[in-house]
């Protein structure tokens, strides 16, 4: 399986109907085996932590066992609104 930042983005996109999702390849050597993601979409709306994160997860269920290192931060359209005017 090849794995790159470009493969997440578009699965989580595609799978949990995203507003705006970043991926960033943390691995030093940008190997493809840690990575950054923030995700925001109406699907984590009313959702608590950590069924957002199990979402995610889900959608990357295939995926996380070949990643090393996995950080998410899910937000809902609103929150992300409001994490803009910062």
């Amino acid at each position: 399986m090849e794995l790159s930042a470009d493969y997440l983005r578009e699965k989580l996109q595609r799978d949990l109907e995203a507003d705006h999702v970043v991926v960033e390849d943390t691995t030093l050597n940008r190997c493809a085996t840690s990575f950054r993601v923030l995700v925001v979409s109406a699907k984590f709306e009313g959702k608590p932590l950590l069924q957002r994160h199990r979402l995610v997860n889900e959608c990357l269920a295939e995926e996380l066992p070949h990643i090393h290192a996995f950080e998410q931060k899910t937000l809902t359209p609103e929150q992300w609104t409001r994490e803009l005017q910062k």
